[in-house]
Order: C-alpha cells, then structure tokens, then sequence
C-alpha cells in the first residue's frame, strides 16, 4: 500500500513538472516572462476580492455540471450532454422565474430550480432511453441533443421569450427578488456556490453510502455480474443519467438566477463540456470534482489576468488542461497494462 502511494505521488510529482515546464515555454514564446507571468497570474487570484471571488462565481456551474458527468459516468452511462441538460434547465427557469410573478421571489427562485432539474433530468432521459431500449451510443445521442437544445434556447429567445422592449435576442431581465441574492458586493458571488457545495455532499452520501448508490457503482463496475445479483442495469441507467442531466439542469439555472438575471444566447460559457473533462481528472469522485472545478476556474481568471496586463492568449491554460488529462489518461493506461502483465505471470 505505502509502495503504491509512493509511485503515485511520483506520478502525480512528474505530471506538475511537466505541466510547469510547458506553461514556461508556452509563456516564453508569447515574448512574456514567466516569473512575470506567474506573478500576475497569481496577483489575478488573490490580488484583490473580487478576483477571489471570482473564482467560486466561474466554478459553480462548473461542480454542477461536473457532478452530473461524474454520477453518469459511474454507471458507464457516457453523457457528454451536460452542456445541452445545462441550456435546458436555464430555459427552464428562466421561463418560470419570468412568467410565475403572482408568486412571492424566494417561492419563485425555488420553483426555477426544481424547474430546471426537472428539465435538465428529462433532456437526459432521452439518451438513456435509447441506449437502454434501442442499444444506440449516448455518446452520439446526447452530442446531438446538445445543439438541439442550444437551437430551442436561440429560436426561445428570439421569439417567445424575446424581451418585447428590446431588440437583442433575450429575456427580460428577471426581478430581482426572483434572483440568487449575492454577498460581498460589488463582488459577483452568489448562494449558488452553497446549492453547488451542498450538492456535492448529497451526491456524495447518495453514491457511498446508500444502496441506490451501490447499485449505480455496480452497474459502473460490471453490468452482467450486476443483473446476476438482481440488480436492474436499465433501471439504474436512467436513474443515473436522470440525475445527471438535473444537476447540470441546475447549473442553468443557478447561472440565470445568480449571474446573467436573463436569458440570453451561450449562456453556459461551454461549461457543459468543460465539465467532462473536470469529471476525468477527479476520476468520478464528488470531492475530486469540487477541487478541479475551482482549480479549473482558478486558472481561468489567473489566465485571463494575464492577458488582461501582459497580453498573453488565455487560451494557453486551455492547452495545459488537456496536455493534463492526457497525461492522466496515460498513467491510467500504462497502470492497466502493467496490471495485466502482472496477472500473465
């Protein structure tokens, strides 16, 4: 076990090395210095509240939609929709924090929210369904539903939900006293980072310490041995894929009710897709991906920092990320290899 936990950590060592010494070469050939550009990258993040604060506004959707993957994926259910769940779900509550004005504002938030898991989870469901019944890949099914649902969110806001006063394809602004309240002002950050957080802790007590969830890990782990022990695999399939598109259904709405106030086009900043890749490098765990999304978000607003005082391309902690997923998926591969030498001897 100790043996184990060294290689790991000396793994986990080579992939920060690495990472690092990338990062300076990449910094170097944009004609910048990278002790400057580490400095402003950190003064980004900690310079000042609102770049702290800024950081948990960028990775709340991101949990969400993260643990919605990560719930998915242990089932072996590979949604890779959560970027359309999320569109759904902001469409969803923003045509009920709209339209519900008889109704007091915290009644409203709450109706918005369920609205979009409800939305979000259904949005899901399709896919499962036909994987399930028909055996047809969620992977093609739910990259297709994705840019359905962005096509429903444009077509939505450019006529029926269209702000009459306006001429720019969104909603009217939504009240106030329907809105996710926010402290620290003039800082971004809202409640929704409790809704994320505390979403983080339900999934993770749903998946390790009840049975429904150790039926979703043993559908994950092996769906034959699972349906020998009386375990339903299509059952589970859509329960999974059900509460995956709801999380990500609420990280709409969490981002139309505590950070834009309206509905507008690309709306979710590409954070569904984001959020697989957040989902690989916390290997499925809750924990794991609450510490890559604010990771994730972190090196997004130290990015953008840095091109904000040095002119540095962003786009370079884009490069990095998927240099460290793939880094990741390569340790794991070589590690079942090796694990299966080992067995042939």
């Amino acid at each position: 076990m100790n043996r184990d936990r060294k290689e790991k950590a000396v793994e986990i060592s080579a992939i920060i090395l690495i990472t690092v010494i990338t990062a300076a070469v990449l910094v170097m050939l944009a004609g910048a210095s990278p002790a400057e550009a580490c400095q402003m990258f950190f003064k980004g993040i900690f310079g000042n509240l609102n770049g702290f604060c800024e950081v948990f506004v960028k990775a709340t959707p991101l949990i969400l939609t993260g643990l919605g993957c990560s719930v998915a994926f242990r089932t072996g259910f590979f949604n890779i929709g959560a970027e359309g769940q999320f569109y759904v779900g902001a469409l969803a509550s923003a045509w009920v924090a709209l339209n519900c004005t008889f109704l007091p504002g915290p009644v409203r938030i709450v109706l918005a929210v369920v609205a979009g898991f409800i939305f979000g989870g259904l949005w899901a469901l399709i896919a499962a369904m036909f994987k399930a019944k028909l055996g047809i890949s969620e992977i093609i099914v739910t990259i297709m539903l994705n840019y359905i649902a962005i096509n429903i969110l444009g077509i939505a806001v450019r006529t029926f939900m269209m702000d009459p006063a306006g001429s720019i394809p969104q909603s009217a602004k939504i009240e106030s006293s329907a809105t996710l309240y926010r402290f620290l002002r003039p800082t971004r950050i809202h409640i929704g980072i409790f809704i994320a957080v505390a979403a983080v802790v339900l999934v993770w007590f749903l998946m390790e310490k009840t049975t429904a969830g150790y039926e979703i890990k043993a559908v994950g782990f092996n769906k034959r041995a699972a349906a020998c022990n009386g375990i339903s695999v299509v059952k589970n399939i859509i329960i999974s894929a059900a509460l995956s598109g709801g999380l990500a259904g609420i990280a709409g709405a969490v981002e139309v009710l505590g950070v834009q106030k309206k509905l507008l086009e690309g709306i979710s900043g590409e954070c569904g897709y984001t959020a697989v890749l957040i989902t690989l490098l916390a290997s499925n765990h809750p924990g794991g991906v609450l510490a890559a999304a604010i990771a994730f978000a972190a090196l997004e607003v130290g990015a953008n920092s840095m091109q904000r005082q040095m002119g540095i391309p962003a786009a370079i902690v884009n490069f990095l990320i998927g240099m460290i997923v793939l880094l990741i998926l390569g340790r794991q591969l070589f590690a079942v290899r090796a694990g299966k030498k080992k067995e042939g001897k």
